[in-house]
């Protein structure tokens, strides 16, 4: 049985406190790990003739916000803590906003490893959290893969809650949620859930919560990835079923659409959900220029893409089949045979790209740059002189590379270059009825899975004018503000 995604055989049962202050004591430190962990902090204090204990994790705990509360509590005489100390503390001594109880001491361990400080006071029943904790964080930069030439520069960082702000800051809807879940039985990590109340299909909200809550594992080490992987399943689907982003305002405008955002802790990306193949081809910054440029900037992307997935595999067939071109279009085919027959050359350079990638994102920045030109100048230019390649490869090659980099989405553009190569290996076994087929079994593969009930197509299969429209052309944002029906939100055409 697994609940918030926590399986409970694993969890430790609740362990009610005991009468003894010491016994509480020395069950938290070996809970703890005190004395073996250098970073799990014990304080043994006495405040108002009272034996007292903090626990903290070192690097979590603001010191200047525990120190004042420290100084507070040394001022206490005994009578301070009469008739009920512990109402006394958490109402008038404990001068924080948030600030919790709790009688269970797992309850407590939880508290400490999350963050939060907490304090054990010798004749008080429960133990006192005091969320005081702050996490190391980098500045809300503008991410690298969603750059704008005008447009905010904020960004999605490591930590939730900094992420749950910079939503709120654009949505300040009443209606806003933010629901919490902690996942893995060891890392706990925090999620959030958030969509808008008023706009959002409960029925697409529920299933988005208990696919997260059937989550059984130990951690979440790839943070927002590994959720995708448990929630959406089709592990050998290379075609992406949630959208991932780091900017702010995209979040925002799909919040305002009734989509799902998932917040994982320690990711700066999050998740929006459910999502169509149409949803990994947009960008902001068709809407941060005017209608038409907007609009004709989508329909260079859309070109690019199909280029991508489609180019190399249709040059490779009518170059081996000269007899299927015009005279005038005579000039498609190679001037000159290479060493290396066409489709070995192809499978080589797309080898040698994704090699390249890979090592770019290994290389350190400085050096990056120069790593590009060697392999674009030195080796393309040297591979073409020594007759291993043809100039007409180099070319398609480079058009496909181009368009694979104007994909929006990471994910749908290595994933497109995994469906080119298919093809384009369908097409060399078989022709002209591999293309067309392989052409065809792409759309029909794409006809065969949703995202959370979503047709993937929607809404071009099935057909719906009014948003596929929206969809080819960016509209004016007067005449967009309605929202996808395929959502089943409560208010479309607002």
């Amino acid at each position: 049985m697994i609940t918030g995604g926590i399986c409970l055989s694993y969890y430790p049962k609740k362990k009610h406190m005991s009468r003894s202050f010491d016994e509480n004591v020395a069950y938290l430190k070996k809970q703890l790990g005190i004395d073996i962990s250098f970073d799990c902090l014990y304080l043994d204090l006495e405040y108002a003739g009272r034996r007292m204990a903090f626990f903290m994790i070192d690097g979590f705990v603001k010191d200047d916000i525990l120190h004042y509360l420290m100084k507070l509590l040394s001022q206490l005489e005994p009578s301070d803590l009469d008739p009920d100390p512990l109402m006394k503390l958490l109402k008038t001594h404990i001068p924080y906003i948030e600030v919790g109880k709790s009688e269970d001491l797992n309850q407590g361990v939880d508290w400490v490893l999350s963050g939060p400080a907490i304090l054990l006071a010798e004749g008080v029943d429960a133990i006192i959290s005091i969320d005081a904790r702050t996490y190391p964080v980098r500045g809300p930069e503008e991410p690298d893969v969603e750059r704008v030439v005008r447009g905010a520069r904020d960004g999605f960082v490591e930590t939730i809650i900094f992420n749950t702000a910079l939503t709120r800051r654009r949505v300040r809807d009443r209606s806003l949620r933010m629901e919490y879940m902690s996942i893995g039985r060891r890392s706990k990590t925090d999620v959030c859930v958030s969509y808008i109340e008023d706009i959002a299909d409960p029925h697409i909200v529920k299933e988005i919560k208990e696919a997260l809550k059937r989550i059984d594992t130990d951690g979440l080490p790839m943070g927002e990835k590994t959720v995708e992987e448990f929630v959406c399943g089709q592990h050998w689907n290379p075609y992406p079923l949630v959208r991932y982003t780091e900017r702010p305002d995209t979040a925002a405008v799909h919040l305002l659409e009734g989509h799902v955002l998932v917040y994982v802790d320690g990711s700066p990306a999050v998740l929006i959900t459910p999502t169509t193949f149409w949803h990994h081809l947009q960008h902001a910054e068709e809407y941060r220029q005017k209608p038409v440029v907007g609009a004709y900037l989508r329909l260079v992307r859309f070109l690019a893409v199909w280029v991508s997935i489609f180019l190399l595999p249709l040059w490779y067939l009518l170059a081996v089949n000269q007899g299927l071109l015009p005279a005038e279009l005579g000039f498609i085919g190679p001037e000159k045979d290479a060493a290396i027959p066409l489709l070995i050359q192809f499978i080589l350079i797309e080898l040698g790209m994704d090699m390249l990638r890979m090592a770019t994102i290994h290389t350190p920045s400085a050096v990056s740059t120069a790593l590009g030109l060697v392999a674009a100048i030195l080796i393309g230019s040297v591979a073409v002189e020594v007759g291993m390649f043809i100039n007409e490869v180099i070319l398609y090659i480079a058009i496909a590379a181009i368009g694979t980099f104007a994909t929006p989405t990471y994910e749908l553009s290595l994933a497109n270059r995994i469906v080119r190569l298919v093809l384009l290996l369908i097409t060399a076994l078989l022709g002209v009825p591999g293309y067309v087929a392989g052409s065809a079994l792409l759309i029909i593969f794409f006809t065969t899975f949703k995202s959370f009930h979503i047709p993937y197509l929607w809404p071009f299969i099935p057909f719906n004018y009014r948003a596929l429209r929206d969809v080819i052309v960016r509209s004016p944002i007067p005449l967009k503000n309605r929202r996808p029906v395929v959502l089943h939100p409560k208010d479309p055409d607002r």
